[in-house]
């Protein structure tokens, strides 16, 4: 069985999936419907804008959303079929348009509620996050107990890589006690520390925003960051999404049990390649491949 994954944000790049569009211009509807909604002409934002204006989340979360979609509609279109959805952080949202779960206009009103509630609360909170590699995700959470200050993980990526996230002067005390122990410890380049409590204010803007938008039930399996497992309860999503802001990713219990239901094949959608590294570090006996450009296309739909 197959399985499409979606980018997270800091994929983001220059120019990221124009190529396929490109080659293919009826693929510009996507960015039409995401310009229509978000007030600005995102395909000039992706095509134009330097590497900071780009990473400011206002702008990455949806491009990286338009350039996900674009990348997974080019393969639909050389046949690519798949049975189950799942996305890392942002990526969920195209991971939900890509289940009809949402509509592509409600898909990206969605994304520029949380992008802007987002990038304001980062703007309040002197907040960061780092990679820390090559130590467990249990040695990781231990050493967040015992660091002073607010650090916790954030995101559970590969059995030997956790982000932490919380206040900057906790963060790096945390970092410096991971290199103690052998770990490797990277800075990532982000405005605040996504996916905990300092992103509560973000969280109580976007449930206002979205309580009213409409979500459908998926048309395939789609699994959930915050449960790290397949979400079948769709009763409440503006909730869920709201927790989601302010709670970790839980990509690694993901990824083992979209394996243990059967699913062999799994193949991002999105700039660069992240995830698809991810899966390869954390799953055995699978295949994983990746789609961003023309190049790339041709190997998920050979």
């Amino acid at each position: 069985m197959t399985i499409s994954l979606f980018s997270g944000q800091g994929s983001q790049y220059t120019g990221m999936g124009l190529d396929l569009a490109a080659a293919d211009p009826s693929l510009d509807y996507i960015y039409e419907t995401a310009s229509s909604v978000l007030g600005f002409d995102l395909k000039k934002i992706i095509a134009e804008s330097d590497a900071e204006t780009l990473s400011r989340t206002i702008y990455a979360q949806p491009a990286i959303m338009a350039t996900s979609l674009v990348c997974l509609e080019a393969a639909k279109k050389k046949g690519y079929t798949y049975e189950g959805v799942a996305g890392h952080s942002l990526g969920e949202y195209a991971a939900m348009v890509a289940a009809g779960m949402l509509s592509l206009e409600d898909g990206f009103k969605v994304i520029k509620a949380r992008a802007e509630a987002m990038d304001k609360a980062a703007q309040n909170a002197e907040g960061a996050m780092c990679a820390v590699l090559k130590i467990s995700a249990e040695e990781v959470e231990k050493l967040c107990e015992e660091t002073e200050g607010y650090v916790v993980p954030a995101n559970y990526n590969s059995t030997l890589q956790t982000v932490i996230a919380g206040e900057k002067a906790a963060v790096a005390a945390a970092a410096e006690a991971a290199a103690d122990k052998k770990a490797r410890a990277k800075m990532l380049a982000v405005a605040s520390a996504f996916h905990t409590k300092l992103m509560q204010p973000a969280a109580d803007e976007f449930y206002e925003a979205v309580k009213d938008v409409k979500f459908s039930e998926p048309k395939c399996k789609f699994f959930s960051n915050v449960l790290g497992a397949e979400l079948t309860d769709f009763s409440d999503m503006p909730a869920l999404l709201a927790k989601h802001i302010v709670s970790p990713v839980r990509f690694t219990a993901e990824l083992a049990q979209m394996q243990e239901q059967g699913f062999d094949t799994f193949v991002e959608f999105g700039p660069k390649n992240v995830l698809t590294g991810l899966v390869k570090k954390t799953l055995s006996d699978v295949t994983a491949k990746h789609c961003e450009n023309c190049a790339t296309l041709s190997e998920v739909t050979a």
